[in-house]
């Protein structure tokens, strides 16, 4: 089964227009939405969710593809196959976030360094915390939104941390990460969020977002 010419096969260049331009144009597109992508993908991800080692060579491959909707494929399959992931994976996944980046992909694959930092907590302190002082803005990110399922587990040092080393900018996707970040919080702590951005000066993108609960 080649997903690549079965994708290629299926493209509609009708939808592919507003498809890319919603992604400000930044990356071609094929033009198939969610649900025709899963539709064309289901057997394949039946068969490879069965993997018992992460197919990174598949992975990459769809990196290198230039249409968007191969890089919504690899990032469906590590979904399928969550639970292969360990620490050691950490290397390919900061590869991932640095490629080919922008909000749908880096949320995305977010999902997936919240599971790993869960399960291995080791992944926070030995890799997470050095995004947060990176000069890429998607590494900024995600050190900020990692935790977002994580509830009343959540580090709110690390949080803290990941939060006022990267607040004094104007730089959209770090504000709106931030805020995004303590209004999903505050439906666990909203006392801790209050006081929190009481006692900091945030950007008002970061205010209005985190305040959506309070």
């Amino acid at each position: 089964m080649d997903i690549f010419q079965i994708f290629y096969n299926n493209r509609n260049e009708e939808q592919a227009i507003p498809m890319a331009k919603y992604m400000k144009n930044k990356f071609p597109f094929l033009g198939l939405k969610k649900p025709e992508r899963n539709g064309l993908s289901k057997e394949l991800l039946k068969v490879k969710r069965k993997d018992t080692n992460i197919d990174w060579n598949f992975v990459f491959k769809c990196y290198d593809m230039p249409e968007r909707e191969f890089q919504y494929l690899a990032i469906d399959y590590m979904e399928k196959v969550k639970k292969l992931f360990t620490p050691d994976d950490m290397g390919n996944i900061e590869r991932l976030l640095m490629a080919k980046s922008w909000w749908d992909s880096v949320d995305a694959i977010n999902r997936i360094v919240g599971h790993v930092a869960m399960e291995y907590p080791e992944v926070k302190e030995d890799i997470i915390a050095k995004w947060i002082e990176s000069n890429n803005i998607w590494l900024n990110r995600v050190s900020i939104i990692f935790q977002l399922k994580y509830k009343e587990k959540t580090d709110t040092q690390f949080l803290s941390k990941a939060i006022l080393s990267n607040s004094e900018t104007n730089e959209f996707f770090i504000n709106k990460a931030i805020g995004w970040a303590l209004r999903e919080y505050s439906k666990t702590n909203k006392e801790w969020v209050k006081n929190f951005m009481n006692k900091n000066t945030l950007h008002s993108l970061s205010v209005r977002e985190g305040s959506k609960y309070l």
